[in-house]
């Protein structure tokens, strides 16, 4: 089974810190290895932010955070270049809203960065392999397994998931992603110019 920071893809000469946040990608295995990394990123966010939300009693949040997260990475493990750029795009903005809130001490950030900087990493991995010539060797996934709960999660279901999936998250995440744009503006705006945002509000 792979896991956060190991893949048993193959061996691995760079150090870790390297393989975490900017891995050499030369063949489908690399891009593999960090989809996997990619994959256990989002599901670990989904499931702490739906936690977080059900202790809250916010469960509303936890399924959003559930479908933007999760599903996104499912669409990370398979390999799309847009569930790929959503992710990063949704944790960045998230990162960017807590900063402008004072929300979280200086741990709660360095995870983030950290955490962003994985997704970025994968990002530019399922960019890399887009150009690739389908059918070609250095194209060629390997091969998924299914003979443990752990290959089950992150190998097979991924795979059968996805493209039912799919055409939902595009369209719920780019609504979802204008709205949250929308906020972030909204609430530039009223930090730095309360007047302005009032009257806007007015006339709408």
């Amino acid at each position: 089974m792979q896991t956060l920071d190991l893949s048993g893809t193959g061996p691995r000469s760079e150090n870790r810190l390297k393989n975490l946040f900017w891995p050499t990608v030369k063949t489908a295995d690399d891009v593999d290895y960090i989809g996997v990394q990619g994959y256990w990123v989002c599901a670990i966010v989904a499931g702490l932010a739906l936690a977080v939300s059900l202790l809250t009693g916010q469960w509303f949040s936890g399924i959003l955070a559930v479908l933007i997260y999760y599903v996104g990475g499912v669409g990370v493990r398979q390999h799309s270049l847009f569930a790929a750029a959503m992710v990063f795009v949704f944790f960045l903005l998230n990162l960017v809203g807590s900063a402008a809130n004072g929300l979280g001490g200086f741990m709660m950030y360095s995870v983030r960065i950290l955490l962003c900087a994985i997704l970025l990493s994968n990002l530019r991995a399922t960019l890399i392999a887009s150009f690739w010539e389908k059918g070609s060797a250095e194209a060629e996934m390997p091969a998924r397994f299914g003979e443990t709960w752990g290959d089950k999660f992150v190998d097979k279901f991924p795979a059968w998931f996805w493209p039912k999936i799919r055409i939902v998250y595009y369209i719920y995440s780019i609504l979802f992603l204008l709205l949250a744009t929308l906020g972030l503006i909204s609430f530039y705006i009223a930090r730095h110019d309360p007047e302005l945002l009032r009257r806007i509000t007015v006339r709408g």
